[in-house]
């Protein structure tokens, strides 16, 4: 059964874009006889509101767009977050990164003053950090050194990017919250999500 999903994030109005997105979710659903499902982003915490929130679902009914199931909030979900990036330090595929901000902003000079755009160097990847809470960290994605990541869109057709041109990002922030990515990679898996019907400018998330 097809199964899609609008994710707005609550930090403003629901502009045309995302009015626009949604209908084409709720269209493509309605007529494959899917699942039209609601998920508020709002790990934003500092810019997400609960008046936003009511704004958004109101935009929607008025516009004549109903949802399936009961809408998911992100921000319930936290526990989940830090299990799955926990499970992916312990299978190899993510590590923990102590690199302070300092670390990075001279990381970042350096491929400033190389010409270079700015990418993590790794040099957290092997040191094995324990997961001790008295010391701030963060859990970055393991990413293959040169390997092709390959996928089919419905529109653009096969979609290739090289390992190469990507950075071990961050996964998990060290106050435990999720990055945008993340987050929306784990709770499409778990909505059980066939499509992602997003803009073009999602396309390299």
């Amino acid at each position: 059964m097809v199964r899609v999903r609008f994710a707005p994030s609550p930090t403003g109005y629901l502009h045309v874009g995302g009015a626009r997105t949604a209908l084409y979710n709720w269209l493509f659903a309605r007529n494959s006889g899917g699942k039209f499902l609601l998920r508020i982003e709002d790990t934003d915490f500092e810019r997400s509101s609960g008046e936003m929130v009511e704004v958004i679902l109101d935009s929607l009914r008025w516009l004549g767009l109903s949802w399936d199931e009961d809408v998911v909030f992100q921000t319930t979900r936290l526990e989940r977050y830090r299990q799955v990036a926990e499970e992916m330090v312990k299978s190899g595929f993510a590590y923990r990164c102590r690199c302070t901000k300092e670390d990075l902003e001279s990381e970042r000079e350096a491929a400033k003053l190389k010409g270079e755009t700015f990418k993590y160097s790794g040099r957290c990847r092997e040191a094995g950090w324990p997961d001790d809470s008295g010391i701030p960290s963060v859990i970055r994605l393991r990413l293959d050194a040169d390997s092709d990541i390959v996928f089919k869109d419905r529109i653009h057709g096969e979609i290739k990017v090289n390992s190469r041109d990507l950075d071990d990002f961050i996964l998990l922030r060290s106050n435990g919250s999720p990055t945008y990515n993340f987050a929306a990679v784990v709770d499409d898996s778990d909505m059980q999500i066939t499509h992602v019907i997003r803009g073009d400018d999602h396309l390299i998330n």
